[in-house]
C-alpha cells in the first residue's frame, strides 16, 4: 500500500513538475486578434523579418523597423503635410489607427470583412504562431521572444497614448536633389519591383531608409 502510495505520489509529483515546465517555457503573450492591440501587433510582427528570414540584419534593425512601421500609420493620422488630404496618403480619413490599417489596399493581408471588422489573411496568424513556437523551446527567452514582445509591448504602449522612440525620418527635409515632405508615409518590401509610384520618394540607405527589410517613402514637397 505505502509503495503505490509512493507511486501516485511519484506521478503527480512529475505531472507538476511538467506543468511547471510548460508554464515557464510560456515566454510570448500576445493579446488576441480581436483587440486593436493585438490586430496591430500583428501587423508590426507581420511587417518586418525575424532570425532566418530574408531581410533579418538584427533584433535592433527589425525593432527600428516596427517603430517605423508605427511611425508611418501615426504619420497618416496626424501629421498629413502642406498640400496633401489624409485620403490621398491612405485612402481614408479617419484617426482610428485600425480604420488606417485596414483602408483599401493599404497594409497587405490586414483588411475589413464582409461584416467591417478587421481582419486577417491566413498566413499572418499561422506566422505569428510559427514564431511563437520558437520563441517558447528551450530554458530562457531569445531573441524571437524578445522581438514578439516587443511587438506587442510597442502595440500595446500606442493604444494606451505612448510613442516609445522618436520618428528618424521627421528631420528629412531633401532626398538627392528633391525637397520632401519629411517623415515616411508608406512602406515596401525592399525590392526593386515594389514602389508606391505617385509622389512618394524612397528614402535611401544613406539616410537609413530600410530598417527591417522594409523601404520606406517619404512624399515629395508640394510648392505652396
Amino acid at each position: 500500500m505505502n509503495r503505490q502510495f509512493n507511486l501516485i505520489g511519484a506521478m503527480v509529483a512529475i505531472g507538476l513538475c511538467l506543468v511547471g515546465a510548460v508554464q515557464a517555457a510560456e515566454f510570448v503573450k500576445i493579446d488576441p486578434p480581436q483587440t486593436a492591440s493585438g490586430y496591430l501587433a500583428r501587423l508590426l510582427i507581420n511587417e518586418n523579418p525575424f532570425p532566418g528570414e530574408r531581410g533579418y540584419v538584427s533584433v535592433a534593425d527589425s525593432k527600428a523597423g516596427m517603430r517605423q512601421v508605427l511611425w508611418v500609420l501615426h504619420g497618416r493620422m496626424h501629421f498629413i503635410p502642406s498640400g496633401y488630404s489624409q485620403s490621398q496618403i491612405c485612402a481614408t480619413r479617419s484617426k482610428d489607427i485600425l480604420e488606417v490599417i485596414t483602408a483599401k489596399r493599404q497594409c497587405e493581408g490586414f483588411f475589413k470583412d464582409a461584416k467591417g471588422k478587421p481582419a486577417m489573411a491566413p498566413r499572418v496568424e499561422s506566422r505569428l504562431a510559427y514564431l511563437k513556437s520558437i520563441a517558447n523551446k528551450g530554458g530562457k527567452p531569445g531573441k524571437f521572444a524578445e522581438l514578439l514582445n516587443y511587438g506587442q509591448g510597442l502595440a500595446s504602449a500606442y493604444n494606451t497614448g505612448g510613442m516609445d522612440a522618436a520618428d528618424q525620418f521627421a528631420g528629412i527635409s531633401k532626398v538627392n536633389s528633391t525637397a520632401v515632405t519629411g517623415r515616411a508615409y508608406s512602406w515596401m518590401t525592399d525590392q526593386d519591383c515594389y514602389k508606391p509610384g505617385g509622389n512618394f520618394v524612397a528614402i535611401p540607405d544613406a539616410q537609413g531608409g530600410s530598417p527591417g527589410g522594409n523601404r520606406y517613402f517619404t512624399l515629395r514637397k508640394e510648392p505652396k
